[in-house]
């Protein structure tokens, strides 16, 4: 069986191994300032760089991490489509490969969160507009009352705009009319 380093030499390795590690740092990094774990960031750079799909017990081994955290961290990947489970003829193990497609990933995280964070603030904001305007509805001589639910109906009220918008941005994110206005290549 053939290696993927077979036929070059040590510092020709080592060359690779770093500007590799560089990129899966790199890769950590960003997920962390998006709400991803650097070691989940790392371990998708390390899928990301590896020849075929692995398992829990090769990247646990590889990257030193528990198969408790290690399985936490594949599930996280596959909650946010960033990694498939795969089958291998003649493997009784969980096989895992990562979503290649850079773009796809993007897509696919930024709904997957944006459209939790939007379905969350619609319900709170309807529930306060409602309980809003039942205050007003019940106290209708109050000036004062009417003029400060005013002002923070206003401010819901844009709120609820913004999330509309929000939701159409992710419609055409998940539906690819994004990238007819921004093309994936230049």
């Amino acid at each position: 069986m053939m290696t993927a380093f077979e036929g070059l030499s040590e510092d020709q390795i080592k060359v690779i191994e770093k500007s590799r590690q560089r990129v899966i740092d790199s890769i950590g990094n960003n997920m962390d300032l998006y709400g991803i774990t650097l070691s989940i960031g790392h371990l998708y750079g390390n899928i990301y760089f590896n020849n075929g799909p692995v398992t829990l017990d090769d990247m646990g081994e590889k990257m030193g991490m528990s198969k408790t955290s290690m399985s936490t961290g594949m599930r996280t990947l596959m909650d946010l489509k960033m990694l498939n489970k795969v089958w291998e003829k003649g493997s009784r193990k969980d096989l895992y490969e990562v979503e290649t497609d850079w773009y796809q990933n993007f897509v696919d995280y930024f709904s997957i969160k944006w459209r939790k964070s939007l379905e969350m603030n619609i319900t709170s904001l309807n529930k306060s507009i409602a309980e809003i305007r039942k205050l007003r509805d019940e106290n209708p001589g109050n000036e004062k009352l009417v003029n400060q639910t005013s002002i923070d109906l206003e401010k819901m009220m844009d709120a609820i705009q913004y999330y509309t918008w929000l939701g159409r941005f992710i419609d055409a994110l998940e539906s690819g009319e994004i990238f007819n206005w921004i093309p994936k290549d230049v």
